[in-house]
């Protein structure tokens, strides 16, 4: 099987006052049998309010991105996930 590359723009909780620095380091810390973290990265949203972007690799199969994706929320502070990209890795 082949391999995922997804880009997650992951939000802070609004109501958690972990920082979104905090949650980069967390992500960038995290280990998953199905994938591995590649880039994380702090972005500026609006009026102060800060997101982590990170492009993770994940092995291709049912259900990986979605455990992937369980593995991310479970990390304090996590709020609202999206996929910015997803594509096969050649």
């Amino acid at each position: 099987m082949g391999e995922v590359g997804v880009r997650y723009k992951i939000m802070c909780d609004p109501d958690s006052d972990v920082s979104a620095d905090n949650i980069a380091s967390s992500i960038s810390d995290m280990t998953s049998e199905v994938g591995a973290v590649h880039t994380v990265e702090t972005k500026p949203l609006a009026y102060g309010l800060m997101f982590v972007e990170a492009f993770c690799v994940i092995a291709e199969g049912d259900g990986t991105v979605d455990a992937f994706e369980d593995a991310i929320r479970a990390i304090d502070g996590v709020g609202e996930i999206q996929v910015i990209e997803i594509g096969r890795l050649m």
